[in-house]
């Protein structure tokens, strides 16, 4: 009998496997070498504003010396210093309260907190000049019913101190209340045990475990009042932003403009590197899933309600105050009653800030896709370190992004000149395209973080066992990681596009000639003191980045909800 004939499998040619494997080996390069070309994007304005350090203009920096940069650097460091301060306190102080005590509206209290930081510092800023103005209703109510002829100018260094810290507290408390949930409890329980008060027991445990959170907390708030030049203005204190802002507003000076956005990145560095030295090398890691939280200690007699007293007084300023203010010049707009009247623009500059922000979400997104997926898919040193250059534009001042795109553009420009392409000033000021790539360096890493945060829930064996099976990193992208990240894709849009609504610095710096958003407008108009203009688009603005908080706050429920409660 003749032996039955050799078949051999058909379904896969032989030696196919090699080819398939650098397929796929060369999709993953594809993500790496796209995000190496985002972060180029990212760093290369930033560097180009840090090289004008390097090679300093003698006849720029004189003129700076003499126009008063001495002020306005001690300036800066008074204004960062007095808010990092106040809001560590304040926010700090409210974290505290609200995780260890009860009290009446406890519960309703830890979130209504956040709701400040819905209102931009820029719309707080001229609401409490307004209330406080001779005119205002403050000192008319004082004229008329105590008959105290008070004068007060809402101006100078205390009260911009005062209302940045109400208007940014919030960044403390949300990560000291994070911190004080997640790694006190045991520790502060066994001071307590051991003889130490309350009090001893929280300066001894709880503040030296919240220290990285207040640290990190404390340099956000840093960078905010870094970034922030109208909220300042609004009361005659000049900073750097503020310089930065004159020189090329007023003069269009880029050599001086970009030599006084290399100072603010200096104070920048010197934030990131003061966050780091208190952070220190320590660790503070809860291991074994989610610890108990701090009991909360009742408080008797007058106490309970003085705690309750004063979270209503710092809501009510932070808030309820800015809102209802802003909802009665809107009233006047609306309705057309006395000197005010609907004002047709507010629609064409809704128009203009829901496209920007539109824009920049969807950038924003479609980057921290390829981002995250590129970590995910290629999990290296190289990779991981491109990811993280990717979102240094958030620890930038928007002033140095800005004026980093302004030299990116002007040098696009000369480029094309050579190569025979003549567009004038088309890239520089006549077109949306360096205000949006701007906004995208500048909001690139709460989309990354979004997203970074659900891709998280997508186990890597699941990744790692569709690309054995031979699929693509693309279709392991499409078929996968999208469905599975898209709660994250929607936080992401939404906190962008409310960031980019609220933009001020970077849109004045670089918006096109005749081109307005609802936060320049409001700007232009508070200047102006035209109150029952105003109104309606910083209510809008104030509406829209109340969305955010509220998802926050539902978020935080679903986690206290599965830990057993507040």
């Amino acid at each position: 009998m003749s032996a039955p004939p050799v078949t051999t499998p058909t379904s896969r040619p032989v030696g196919a496997a090699a080819p398939a494997r650098e397929a796929r080996r060369g999709g993953r390069r594809s993500w790496r070498v796209a995000t190496a070309v985002i972060a180029a994007l990212v760093v290369i304005p930033v560097a180009l504003v840090a090289s004008s350090v390097l090679a300093p203009d003698r006849e720029v920096w004189r003129f700076l010396w003499q126009t008063g940069l001495a002020r306005m650097v001690g300036a800066t460091v008074v204004l960062m210093v007095g808010v990092v301060v106040g809001t560590l306190v304040l926010g700090g102080g409210l974290a505290w309260l609200v995780a260890a005590h009860r009290f009446p509206g406890r519960r309703a209290f830890s979130w209504l907190l956040v709701l400040p930081m819905a209102v931009p510092s820029y719309v707080l800023a001229f609401v409490a000049v307004y209330l406080l103005d001779a005119p205002g209703p403050v000192q008319a109510a004082a004229r008329s019913l105590l008959g105290l002829d008070i004068r007060i100018a809402p101006r100078g260094m205390v009260l911009a101190v005062l209302v940045m810290s109400v208007a940014l507290y919030p960044y403390v408390y949300l990560l000291a209340r994070a911190a004080l949930s997640e790694h006190a409890a045991v520790t502060y329980g066994a001071a307590r045990t051991l003889g130490l008060g309350p009090a001893r027991a929280a300066w001894r445990v709880v503040l030296p475990l919240a220290r990285p959170s207040l640290a990190a907390g404390g340099a956000l708030v840093a960078m905010e009042t870094l970034t922030d030049f109208a909220t300042i203005q609004y009361f005659n204190v000049e900073t750097v932003s503020v310089a930065v802002y004159q020189v090329w507003n007023g003069m269009f000076d880029r050599a001086a403009a970009s030599q006084l956005a290399a100072v603010v990145l200096v104070f920048a560095v010197t934030v990131i590197a003061i966050e780091r030295t208190l952070r220190g090398r320590a660790r503070y890691d809860q291991r074994g899933g989610a610890g108990p939280r701090i009991e909360p200690v009742a408080l008797h007699g007058w106490s309970r309600w003085a705690a309750s007293g004063v979270c209503a007084l710092v809501v009510g300023v932070g808030f309820v105050v800015p809102a209802l203010r802003l909802l009665g010049w809107s009233s006047v707009s609306v309705l057309g009653g006395g000197g005010g009247g609907f004002d047709p623009r507010y629609i064409t500059y809704l128009g203009n800030s829901v496209l920007v922000a539109a824009v920049a979400a969807a950038l924003c997104v479609a980057a921290a896709a390829v981002v995250v997926n590129a970590v995910r898919l290629t999990p290296d040193r190289a990779t991981r370190g491109l990811a993280r250059l990717t979102t240094i534009g958030y620890a930038v001042p928007g002033p140095v992004v800005a004026i980093g795109m302004l030299l990116v553009l002007v040098g696009l420009d000369a480029a094309l000149d050579v190569v025979g392409i003549d567009v004038g000033a088309t890239l520089i000021t006549g077109s949306l395209l360096g205000l949006v790539a701007a906004y995208v360096i500048r909001f690139l890493a709460p989309a990354a973080n979004s997203l970074e945060a659900s891709l998280d829930k997508v186990t890597p064996a699941m990744t790692m066992s569709a690309l054995t099976l031979g699929a693509p990193p693309r279709r392991v992208v499409r078929r996968i990681h999208l469905p599975l990240i898209r709660s994250g894709v929607g936080v992401g849009l939404v906190l962008v596009a409310v960031d980019a609504l609220k933009e001020l610095p970077i849109m004045l710096l670089l918006r096109p000639f005749g081109f307005s958003t609802l936060a320049v407008w409001v700007y232009e108009l508070a200047s102006e003191s035209l109150w029952d203009i105003v109104g309606l688009p910083a209510l809008t603005i104030v509406a829209v980045a109340t969305v955010p908080v509220v998802v926050l706050f539902r978020s935080t429920l679903r986690v206290t909800a599965g830990r057993g409660g507040a």
